[in-house]
């Protein structure tokens, strides 16, 4: 009970930072993000395995922690391997999984949720500020399945959270694993006809699938002021198509302007998002950064991305090309710092994003692995 207590408390301090660091005129915080996220970290160690194996391993002492980038970073793939939660899996009210990959389902990561109350604030708040900050009626248009087929899936409970919240009817068009390239032609028809703006939320292999659909000419040319998210890799289910080239794509074919096309990143071991300005800086919405082009992400105020050394791990100067370390204050019961393998530069206008790293896991994502899996001191 008091460990409950303990987690619904600084599930609400931490949707009290995500509130009022999106007010206006940039009312105080409560706390400082340094503070939230070391009262996370300590939560987590202390009732977290792997987590307290990886600050033994590394030998901080979480009582002595001042900053939240003294935090030990947990490594994305341990996520594969052992439970990350601060919280027994009787208490799961969800599991979010990662999408197969060549080693198959039991490689798949899981992240457990005691509640997904934070994790649906976080979204839906970065959300609207920059995929519809405008606060413009629109209609979902999903290339990705529903979430009554995908359960485990933390894009499909996103984009779900997302059509519920937007005011338009939403209509989804990848299901049973197969792409209804007819039905989404139709749907862009009903919007066209509704005279109404839409926003299409998929992913990149469903996008690239859809463009080399056979549909009728025009078929998909969406209302004005319609905008587009599209997130994820292709995980060998298609062809790659450079960035620059789907964006460009995906804007001819729906007839919306590329700044309306907006990347977004995120994973399962995260409970917040990254995304690009340009829709929001096209419609005049709240400044993000000191600038918005495409491939350049924001982060919101609640989580902080750096670049760090794939051998040592340690922070990199800014403008240097590194993996990056992201610090999640919406992760509450998991672990606030989370280790990707994801090649970033970071600047004070954003995130530039670089691709995976290739080949095996960097070597300081390998050793901080073992010392969580128990294989170090």
């Amino acid at each position: 009970m008091e460990s409950l207590d303990q987690s619904e408390a600084l599930h609400r301090r931490a949707r009290a930072f995500i509130e009022a660091s999106l007010l206006p005129g940039g009312a105080a915080l409560p706390e400082t993000f340094d503070a939230l996220a070391i009262a996370l970290a300590r939560h987590q160690a202390a009732r977290c395995a792997p987590v307290a194996r990886l600050f033994r391993a590394r030998g901080a002492d979480v009582a002595a922690i001042e900053r939240a980038d003294q935090i030990p970073a947990v490594p994305c793939d341990v996520f594969r391997f052992a439970r990350v939660a601060a919280h027994p899996p009787a208490t799961d009210v969800r599991v979010f999984r990662t999408s197969g990959t060549s080693l198959g389902a039991a490689s798949r990561g899981e992240h457990p949720f005691r509640t997904t109350a934070t994790y649906e604030l976080a979204a839906l708040a970065w959300g609207e500020r920059l995929l519809w900050p405008d606060g413009a009626r629109l209609r979902a248009i999903v290339l990705a399945p529903p979430l009554d087929e995908a359960p485990d899936s933390s894009l499909g409970f996103m984009i779900d959270r997302f059509a519920a919240r937007l005011s338009g009817p939403a209509t989804w068009h990848v299901r049973g694993g197969e792409l209804d390239a007819g039905g989404f032609a139709r749907a862009c028809g009903e919007a066209r006809a509704a005279g109404g703006p839409a926003i299409v939320l998929g992913t990149s292999f469903a996008f690239v699938h859809l463009l080399e659909a056979p549909l009728p000419g025009g078929a998909t040319l969406l209302p004005a002021g319609s905008r587009v998210m599209q997130t994820g890799g292709y995980k060998g289910r298609s062809r790659e198509v450079p960035a620059d080239e789907l964006r460009a794509a995906i804007a001819r074919a729906l007839g919306v302007p590329p700044s309306h096309v907006v990347g977004e990143y995120g994973m399962t071991e995260l409970s917040s998002q990254l995304y690009e300005g340009t829709l929001a800086a096209a419609l005049g919405g709240p400044a993000v950064a000191a600038r918005a082009a495409p491939g350049l992400y924001h982060a919101p105020p609640w989580t902080r991305v750096t670049a760090v050394d794939p051998e040592t791990l340690a922070p990199l100067p800014a403008g240097e090309i590194g993996l990056a370390r992201i610090v999640d204050l919406a992760n509450v019961d998991s672990a606030v710092a989370i280790q990707t393998a994801d090649r970033v530069r970071v600047t004070d206008e954003g995130v530039e994003l670089l691709g995976r790293a290739a080949g095996a896991p960097p070597r300081g994502c390998s050793i901080a692995l073992d010392q969580m899996l128990g294989g170090g001191p």
